[in-house]
């Protein structure tokens, strides 16, 4: 696990030795163990190492192909490592390194790009040829490690994260309205290529980035981008039933033990997390496996101790963080630098405190990040699921699941996601709009006709649809906010749920594996019968971590800083949010008529997001 990043002078070599130094001093907290640079003519890489596998020196990078006609650097890890190096070998291939690095570069140099379909792990690599004079770079399926770029007709350069390539600018960087827009109105990001700043994109998840220099060809000073992973053409035949999807799972775990340091696991109290310390406990007797929770007062909103201390007579290792307004407030700056970037809610907050607690204790994190998404963690899955049996004329079936629902729920908010899956695109932008009456009218005009959220994530015609449009529109960010969280801290987070192999199957399911009478993640709940606690396997509502965020901005402390933003009038000439409108607003939350906390943050981070990117 590392932090990568390049300059490439397009036109003219130049020396960029500064500022590719400059970028890995920024982003050193992904790789206090090493660094290495390279430099020829146009091409500077920069590489800063956490040491995972082989954590000798023979693992360091920028790694040379021993012809020296390849470089490469690499963010990530190749799980099935071992197997590709054995079947590399029977080519003919010797290795000098236990590492998943000379892999990579072996299995490139054998198979060309055909070796991403062989593997099975996290990445974001480049590799330079030096003889062709191209570059490869390319991230994974999913997107669980990231690839920042920054292009100007001369340069193009590459990052793991956003800070590195600001310091290239010669001016302060300006932000992607339409970003901001989808954040405040529809609480989504990372939809597109687009991040907040205008000048700075990602290559998203399944895809590959060229850049030619063989100026005598005619191809040079072109950067080319490519689909290499479609998710639905790649699905699988479906798992026969509850045990073939525990196999699957298991194999996934074991994958991610691969390790050379400590790894521990994330555990939130919810099933997903549960699941893999279940399978940890099972597989490895791992008593001592090591877990860390966020956990808060009994009764307050995201406090799972209840859930999370079921696991206390079988685990030595528990460890617990309690995230509070007062951390908040003095972990803000940090924060908002960490992610680089505006997020909707205090939730990665809580994750952030419990990397900080792992931090101190293992190199590895494994958690259930990609579970709720293949199936159906969320409730307004609900809707689309009621949406599907509506149009099959299925209703008795609807019937049933809507009264299972309410029984088991006692809530009405499935039944209000499926009146809102049956609004048309332009009903549903305005339905959303209208809850968001801050927003300044005229900023909202000028940005709600090319948001391109309810189209994609919000019109599936089936829950099936749903799935493969969640993991192609709205996974990403929740895994940018792991890797920021967890890299922050020198820490690489694993995510066993979005194993290739299990997603590819687990999304060919019957909707009945996912819901079945009122209930999600049926497959997941039958494959842990025996070896999860039944309080646990059985519980009815979890989501991640979460926080009582509604509570810390009723505190003094924070009125004081939320009316200092809302009084501000810098706040007020950015013309994105009305200030007269957001003060009525937090005047209701503050009197208990309205939970307005998503909406406060948003305002908090933006401002201080600005402040400290954009200036002013």
């Amino acid at each position: 696990m590392c932090g990568i990043c390049g300059v490439i002078d397009i036109k003219n070599p130049h020396p960029r030795e500064d500022d590719v130094r400059n970028m890995m001093r920024i982003m050193k907290h992904r790789g206090p163990d090493d660094e290495g640079t390279f430099h020829e003519d146009h091409v500077h890489f920069g590489f800063v190492r956490l040491s995972i596998i082989d954590l000798t020196v023979a693992g360091h990078q920028p790694m040379m192909s021993e012809d020296g006609r390849h470089v490469v650097i690499f963010n990530g890890l190749i799980y099935n490592h071992i197997e590709l190096r054995n079947e590399l070998k029977t080519r003919g291939i010797a290795f000098h390194t236990r590492s998943d690095t000379e892999v990579l570069l072996a299995a490139y140099r054998e198979w060309g790009t055909g070796c991403l379909d062989r593997f099975n792990g996290m990445w974001a690599f480049a590799i330079y040829d030096r003889r062709e004079k191209i570059i490869f770079c390319v991230r994974d399926r999913f997107g669980v490690k990231p690839f920042y770029y920054l292009q100007t007709d001369n340069a193009f350069a590459f990052a793991s994260e956003i800070p590195p390539l600001l310091s290239l600018l010669d001016r302060k960087p300006t932000p992607d309205r339409q970003s901001l827009y989808d954040y405040l109105v529809f609480n989504r990001t990372d939809q597109t290529e687009n991040t907040f700043f205008s000048e700075v994109k990602k290559l998203q998840h399944g895809h590959s980035l060229t850049i030619d220099l063989s100026g005598e060809t005619g191809r040079g000073q072109k950067v080319k981008i490519k689909k290499w992973y479609d998710l639905q053409a790649n699905l699988k035949e479906p798992f026969k039933g509850p045990e073939e999807f525990r196999e699957a799972l298991n194999s996934a775990i074991d994958l991610r033990m691969r390790s050379d340091v400590p790894v521990g696991v994330c555990l939130s109290g919810g099933i997903d997390s549960s699941a893999i310390v279940s399978i940890l406990r099972h597989n490895y007797s791992k008593e001592d496996l090591r877990t860390f929770s966020a956990v808060y007062g009994k009764g307050q909103t995201g406090d799972e101790s209840t859930f999370i201390n079921e696991f206390r007579p079988l685990l030595k290792n528990m460890f617990y963080t309690t995230p509070t307004a007062e951390s908040l407030l003095q972990d803000l700056e940090r924060f908002v630098k960490a992610h680089a970037e505006p997020i909707p809610s205090t939730a990665p907050y809580a994750q952030f405190k419990v990397m900080e607690l792992a931090g101190g204790n293992v190199v590895v994190t494994i958690d259930g990040q990609g579970a709720d998404e293949q199936l159906a963690g969320y409730h307004y899955f609900y809707g689309f699921y009621y949406k599907e049996l509506f149009l099959k004329l299925r209703w008795f079936r609807l019937i049933s699941e809507m009264a299972a629902y309410f029984r088991k729920h006692r809530s009405l908010y499935a039944f209000k996601a499926f009146g809102f899956s049956l609004l048309p695109p332009g009903w549903k932008d305005e339905a959303q709009q209208a809850q968001k009456g801050y927003v300044n009218p005229d900023f909202a005009r000028e940005y709600s006709q090319s948001n391109i959220i309810s189209s994609n994530l919000y019109s599936s015609a089936s829950l099936h649809e749903a799935f493969l449009d969640h993991f192609e529109y709205k996974l990403e960010h929740l895994l940018k906010w792991e890797d920021r969280n967890s890299m922050f801290f020198s820490l690489e987070a694993r995510v066993p749920f979005l194993d290739h192999r299990l997603v590819e199957s687990a999304l060919s399911l019957s909707p009945e594996m996912s819901i079945r009478s009122g209930m999600t993640k049926h497959i997941l709940r039958e494959a842990m019968t025996g070896t999860m606690p039944e309080k646990i396997r059985l519980r009815r509502d979890k989501i991640g971590f979460d926080t009582p965020q509604d509570e810390w901005f009723r505190k003094p402390a924070w009125q004081k800083v939320i009316n200092d933003i809302l009084n501000d009038r810098e706040f007020d000439i950015r013309g994105i949010i009305s200030p007269k409108k957001a003060k009525l607003l937090y005047q209701r939350h503050l009197s208990g008529g309205v939970n307005a906390a998503r909406e406060i943050w948003k305002w908090i981070h933006l401002d201080r997001w600005h402040r400290e990117f954009i200036g002013g």
